[in-house]
């Protein structure tokens, strides 16, 4: 069995990851547009997996935006 905790990151390490803040990722949650995640407990984890397909849909959510505008 692969332990959950080196297979999962919590808010504090995925923040630091992404150079933002805890509560920046809660606020992005709390509006249906942040990493899906689950709780062990009263604590948040995210797969790299998923934060990494969260990060995917930004950028081509971002590059269809920026292809928009250079159009119009």
């Amino acid at each position: 069995m692969t332990s959950t905790t080196s297979t999962t990151m919590t808010l504090a390490e995925l923040a630091a990851h992404l150079s933002v803040t805890p509560q920046a990722l809660y606020d992005l949650r709390s509006k249906g547009r942040g990493p899906r995640g689950f709780r062990v407990g009263r604590q948040l984890r995210f797969r790299p997996a998923e934060v990494e397909a969260w990060i995917a849909g930004l950028e081509a959510a971002d590059g269809v935006r920026h292809r928009r505008r250079a159009g119009t």
